[in-house]
């Protein structure tokens, strides 16, 4: 994986470039990286945070993490980081484009797509011989963009990150900036509630699957419902 790569991961985990901070002092930020250690005799996983400063690494403990894949662990170990207070969000400079630290990040972080979870739930989706529609909105006039559709079955697959949408099992509330941070992700449930009703309501039928849920598994729950529907109507093909 390229440097360029790996920063774009830890961006992602993070929530945004600007909430990777470690304060230094005397308004100087250091920019931090997650690393994950599996130790083989005990089959757990620790993560550490690592940050250069004045010419020298130095290296913090975060705590365990237990996801099912590495893109949750990363994003798990930055929220437990985030409420340990171990890294913070950044200060905008003056001339920046967004409004706040915490603005800027969010829609840095709002940018990312076609993740890892994602591509492993369609192909786990397209070895049974389902096909699909990727990143559409299930009702045009809606403004609501699904990550898997079948459009004929009228079923609808969003993939849920466990920090932006407060997953019970991983989310840890941050401290630093908690009240802005809660606002975020209670928006996010609400619009998840606005949105799935929405589509119910007009005849399709949502299923959220989370980021660290096992991907063959998270397929047979949509493999059942896809072939549900398409039961209860014979005219409906897996196909988009």
């Amino acid at each position: 994986m390229s440097r360029e790569a790996r920063a774009a991961e830890q961006d992602r985990a993070a929530g945004g470039r600007l909430t990777r901070a470690v304060d230094i002092g005397k308004g100087r930020y250091a920019r931090a990286s997650v690393a994950l250690r599996l130790y083989r005799s005990t089959r757990r996983i620790r993560a550490y945070l690592r940050w250069s400063q004045d010419g020298e690494t130095h290296e913090q403990y975060v705590g365990e993490v237990d996801a099912a894949t590495r893109a949750a662990n990363l994003a798990q170990a930055w929220g437990i980081a985030h409420a340990a207070g171990y890294v913070t969000t950044e200060t905008v400079p003056p001339d920046s484009w967004a409004s706040s630290p915490a603005s800027r990040a969010v829609m840095s972080a709002n940018k990312g797509r076609d993740t890892k979870p994602e591509r492993a739930l369609r192909s786990a989706l397209h070895r049974q011989g389902l096909r699909y529609r990727v990143g559409v909105r299930p009702i045009p006039s809606l403004r609501r963009t699904a990550d898997v559709v079948f459009s004929r079955a009228r079923v609808a697959v969003f993939m849920d990150g466990c920090y932006w949408h407060g997953c019970p099992e991983h989310h840890r509330p941050a401290k630093k900036g908690a009240e802005f941070w809660q606002d975020k992700i209670e928006g996010n449930r609400k619009r998840d509630a606005e949105t799935n009703q929405a589509l119910s309501e007009a005849g399709w039928l949502v299923i959220r699957v989370w980021e660290h849920e096992d991907p063959e598994q998270a397929s047979h729950r949509v493999i059942e419902a896809v072939r549900q529907r398409q039961a209860e109507a014979p005219a409906a093909k897996d196909s988009a």
